[in-house]
């Protein structure tokens, strides 16, 4: 069972279209890739190669 990350102001902002997009701050608190391919994604997943990037 996947751990209730509660939501706080800068978690998250509203795009244009109305969808909830997910910032760094958050996906960091959640503490692990999910591989959607995330426009704020701290891990460097690239959904067109299904890869996570190493960072230097």
């Amino acid at each position: 069972m996947k751990k209730h990350i509660p939501i706080e102001e800068g978690d998250y902002y509203l795009t244009p279209e109305g969808y909830r997009c997910f910032t760094e701050q958050y996906h960091l608190k959640r503490g692990y890739c999910c591989e959607s391919g995330c426009r704020h994604c701290p891990y460097g997943f690239d959904k067109n190669t299904n890869s996570i990037k190493k960072k230097n």
